[in-house]
């Protein structure tokens, strides 16, 4: 045999096995050899299962997509490279220029962003309302209104939408109505119960739950809806990474426990800082003084996850004292990891809204999120009490005072 004969390169033959691996297996493989020309029109007409290129689909995303399919009862799920490229995905998918969109007008930054900067270019219009309010929503409405957009829960406020009223709005109108449940997750609301067509997920968050991937996810009632947005993912190559499905899988089987947890501390958490001087306000959802609390406890039924958010009084230098003083709880523009963590909107999600824009959703500098997570509430509430204090220390000197 000559050398040159003796090559492995792409000799590859998989040993054959009678039995099957306990965890799915990682497939990195951008490609997928078929036996002949005929062999790949079967899979490309759907004759046949299998895959072709990772852009089109690969086995770790099609099994994430099931099973977070199956936690939502959609028909048909797909995975995106984020959150934000799961929204994307449904307006490039579903819109025709001069198309209107209504939507809350309490979601995370880069949406409203999206929907107010770069869609207006390529000739969608957006309106942005209170989703709490129907009449609000319907108010905004237009005979070219085809999309409605909420988050169950918004980003940061945790305003409740009126998802039972909203449903019917958009039956009776013919709209498409998208609903995105990163903060409520499957396990405290499934929007597909309650009349939504499309479900939208930042995996990134709470459903991997370790602040090591980035993924999103979109779920469809409607198979004609489902293959629109599998062909615009695929041409605009808004696709996952095999890898990050991978480990989001990992992650997904400890969500439920995870879940649990959190939901517990955040409850527990929310009702120590109403307790603390210098705190004005916390807002967690089903409690009685939040504003839409008799909403939450209709649509979350207890479960009202793992957000709450507050309101320092205090500026700037104040925030710096609190985030420094709470040197165990990390400070990061996130949410949904195992620990907790604290983000303040006016210098991340939210830094490109006016001061007025901020504030007309009720966002001032003192105002904080944090994604609680499973840690023991004790080391919690020690770290919130004293980097409270160490706000309100920082607020009685002058010379950290804003003037005018």
């Amino acid at each position: 045999m000559k050398p040159e004969d003796r090559s492995v390169v792409r000799r590859t033959t998989p040993p054959p096995s009678e039995t099957t691996p306990l965890v799915t297996p990682l497939f990195p493989s951008v490609v997928y050899c078929a036996e002949d020309a005929d062999a790949l029109d079967a899979v490309y007409e759907g004759r046949a299962g299998g895959y072709s290129y990772a852009r089109e689909g690969h086995p770790n995303a099609s099994v994430l997509a099931d099973k977070i399919s199956w936690m939502e009862g959609a028909g048909q799920g797909v995975m995106t490279a984020s959150g934000m490229a799961a929204i994307s995905a449904v307006f490039l998918a579903l819109l025709e220029k001069g198309d209107h969109i209504v939507a809350g007008n309490q979601l995370y930054g880069r949406c409203l962003r999206l929907l107010t900067q770069d869609l207006p270019r390529m000739g969608f219009e957006a309106s942005l309302v209170d989703a709490s309010d129907v009449a609000a929503v319907e108010a905004a409405l237009r005979p070219e209104t085809k999309l409605l957009l909420v988050e169950v829960v918004a980003n940061p406020t945790l305003r409740v939408a009126d998802i039972k009223g909203l449903a019917r709005l958009a039956k009776e109108r013919g709209m498409i109505f998208v609903v995105d449940n990163t903060f409520t997750t499957p396990r405290a609301f499934r929007p597909f119960d309650h009349g939504a067509d499309l479900v939208v997920h930042s995996v990134t968050k709470l459903l991997a739950g370790h602040s090591d991937v980035t993924l999103g996810y979109v779920g469809a009632r409607d198979p004609g809806h489902a293959t629109a947005l599998y062909d615009a993912i695929t041409t605009w190559g808004l696709n996952a990474s095999p890898f990050d499905c991978w480990l989001a899988e990992r992650g997904l089987n400890t969500f439920d426990l995870r879940f649990q947890r959190a939901q517990e501390n955040a409850k527990a958490l929310a009702d120590h800082l109403r307790g603390l001087p210098g705190v004005l306000r916390v807002l967690y959802p089903g409690e009685a003084d939040h504003p839409d609390g008799a909403l939450a406890r209709d649509l979350l039924q207890g479960n009202f996850s793992h957000m709450v958010s507050f309101e320092l009084d205090a500026d700037r230098a104040g925030v710096n004292a609190f985030v420094r003083a709470a040197g165990n709880i990390a400070f990061a523009p996130t949410l949904g990891d195992v620990g907790t963590t604290i983000s303040h909107p006016a210098s991340s999600s939210h830094r490109g809204l006016t001061v007025e824009g901020r504030a007309a959703l009720g966002i001032s500098e003192g105002f904080i999120r944090v994604s609680v997570g499973v840690e023991d509430i004790d080391l919690l509430t020690r770290e919130f009490t004293a980097a409270v204090a160490a706000a309100r220390r920082a607020a009685t000197r002058p010379e950290t005072r804003e003037v005018g």
